[in-house]
């Protein structure tokens, strides 16, 4: 098995990269307090003619995440092809879930896909200071949860964003 440190983010590429493009900005920039090894770094060339080739290359990828990042956005809940796949792949490996929001709710709504209401996962907007919060501290909420049996969403307190001063 490989080692997991990879953050796997799936989000809308046709309508959501510029969110996506700002993780990896946050990451290279030393002003902001964000890193993560993002496993969209392995394996860049997909052929993207041939679906079963994208979704070998994308499970390789898994095999080296720790977490999924999913970025909800406008039309993200109608992407089966390939985001509704990647939150199966998740699913199933059992890897911690956390949902940005970019409309900035805090909490689940209409926008998220079907396929995760009810699976065990966290949702925050999309914020740089709650995203890193999460991704430092949602894993060990989600094994915690999982280890009861828990399912479906959950949010941060309100005194989460205050100490984030968010």
């Amino acid at each position: 098995m490989a080692y997991r440190n990879k953050v796997y983010v799936a989000f809308d590429g046709d309508n959501d990269m510029s969110a996506y493009r700002s993780f990896q900005m946050w990451d290279a920039n030393s002003n902001f307090n964000f890193s993560f090894h993002n496993a969209h770094d392995l394996n860049h060339a997909l052929d993207s003619s041939q679906e079963e080739t994208i979704k070998r290359k994308l499970r390789e990828r898994f095999a080296n995440s720790k977490m999924l990042i999913l970025i909800v956005g406008e039309h993200t809940k109608y992407l089966y092809k390939f985001v509704r796949w990647e939150i199966e792949v998740a699913i199933k490996l059992g890897l911690p879930i956390i949902a940005v929001n970019l409309n900035g709710r805090r909490k689940g709504d209409d926008l998220m896909p079907a396929v995760l209401r009810n699976e065990l996962h966290i949702t925050i907007p999309y914020k740089e200071k709650i995203i890193k919060y999460a991704m430092d501290n949602w894993p060990a909420s989600d094994k915690k949860y999982r280890n009861d049996n828990k399912t479906g969403g959950y949010v941060y307190p309100d005194s989460v964003y205050k100490d984030l001063d968010l």
